[in-house]
Parts: C-alpha cells; sequence; structure tokens
C-alpha cells in the first residue's frame, strides 16, 4: 500500500512539473491600427513613405521630422490632415527591433521613395464610411461606381 501511495504522489508530481514546463510565450507589442495592413500582427513599425514618417504599433504614435528634429505624437501633423492611411502602401518594417527607425531613415527614404507600391496590401480593418477595404486591389467589390480613381494615386 505504501508503493502505491509513493506512486500515485510520484505521478503527481511529475504531471505537476510537466504542466508548468509547458509554458507559451506571446509577446503582443501592440494593437495594431485598422488601417493596418493584415498578416503583420508581429510588427512594430511601419513605414509610409509618401509621408517619410514612421507609426509605431506599440505606443500608436507618429514619428515624424517637426523642425529638424525626430518626434512621437498620436496623431498626424495637419499638414497631412487628408492623407488617406487605409489607400496608401505602408512598408513593414520586420527586421527593426529598436526604438528609432529613422536610424535608418535615410535608407528607407532611397529604398521606398514617395509613390513606393509594392505588393498589393489589404488592410486589417474596413475603411469608414464606404466600407472599403483597399478599393482598387478588391476586384470590385464593395465599389459604388463613384470613388475608385484618385483614392492613392495622388500625392497628398
Amino acid at each position: 500500500m505504501k508503493t502505491l501511495k509513493y506512486f500515485m504522489i510520484g505521478i503527481l508530481f511529475l504531471s505537476f512539473s510537466n504542466s508548468h514546463a509547458q509554458v507559451s510565450v506571446n509577446v503582443n507589442i501592440g494593437t495594431p491600427p485598422s488601417w493596418g495592413p493584415a498578416g503583420y500582427d508581429d510588427a512594430r513599425y511601419y513605414y509610409l513613405p509618401d509621408l517619410e514618417a514612421y507609426y509605431d504599433v506599440s505606443s500608436s504614435n507618429y514619428v515624424y521630422i517637426s523642425n529638424g528634429k525626430w518626434i512621437r505624437n498620436r496623431s498626424l501633423p495637419s499638414t497631412y490632415r487628408n492623407y488617406d492611411l487605409y489607400n496608401e502602401y505602408k512598408v513593414v518594417l520586420t527586421d527593426y527591433r529598436g526604438d528609432r527607425p529613422y536610424d535608418n531613415f535615410k535608407t528607407h527614404k532611397s529604398k521606398y521613395g514617395k509613390g513606393y507600391k509594392g505588393k498589393p496590401q489589404k488592410t486589417i480593418g474596413q475603411k469608414p464610411g464606404k466600407g472599403n477595404n483597399k478599393e482598387k486591389h478588391d476586384n470590385g467589390h464593395h465599389g459604388n461606381g463613384n470613388s475608385g480613381n484618385g483614392h492613392g494615386n495622388g500625392k497628398h
């Protein structure tokens, strides 16, 4: 009987220690914005070529030059109030882990100049209002015939 008791205690001990050994690590760096490109949940920064600026997913801040200095702000400057983040291209920086993406600004600016377009992107969420999600790439879904041209083709 003692042997059975020790055996059961041993089994309980082993199962308890195994359950603690199976720890899952899930790093959530922030909630991506609805205009962010789908499929990049672990990215911290987007480079916005047409603005020559960055978006920090972890702090929900834009990072851009103002008066010759890089600043972080919750919103874009008023100069870009008509900029359509849903329809413009975002470069996802998957290879940078620091706090100063602008240290690579010269490289990003030359590699992804204004007007840069890579592979077609789908946004995480729907664009408010018309319900369009990258209208120019959605093969006619949700289009109403009154929009379509002009979004994402001009400089803002």
